[in-house]
């Protein structure tokens, strides 16, 4: 099954440009035309842009990603080369997920300083508060959160 652009477009929530942007710069290697140079996508094309968006989502700049698609289209001998991409790639998200985890943790412990603050209806108690004197699931938050 062949589809148009626009209908590819509905299908990943890329935009039009996108696809076209993807196309002329080498990052969709399946990608058919049909006699009139119109763009048709298939399984593979789609399943090629599934790929450069979650390696665009992990933090991979397109410059790599079109690494990997030229590796893709260059078969087997490039296995180990994909394999290496990965698993860096797996290294750099789990970085990502413990910086975000940080950020969550700081996140909800301002959650509990404001709703004590606007409970107390003054920022004064909870700013001077002790930390011993936390409760343990928001010691907990602030250590996570606040680590050099």
């Amino acid at each position: 099954m062949e589809i148009s652009i626009g209908e590819a477009s509905k299908l990943t929530n890329l935009s039009i440009s996108k696809l076209r942007y993807y196309d002329e710069h080498g990052l969709i290697p399946f990608l058919k035309r049909n006699a009139a140079g119109i763009r048709k996508f298939d399984e593979n094309s789609l399943d090629a842009l599934r790929m450069i968006e979650c390696l665009k989502n992990s933090g991979m700049k397109l410059k790599e990603i079109k690494q990997f698609m030229d590796w893709c289209s260059e078969g087997d001998s490039t296995l180990q080369d994909r394999l290496n991409m990965f698993n860096n790639q797996e290294e750099n998200v789990l970085a990502q997920i413990e910086a975000l985890q940080a950020t969550l943790h700081l996140i909800k412990f301002k959650q509990w300083y404001y709703e004590t603050a606007v409970k107390d209806k003054t920022d004064q108690f909870v700013k001077n508060m002790k930390y011993e004197d936390m409760p343990p699931h928001i010691q907990d938050l602030y250590n996570k959160s606040h680590k050099s």
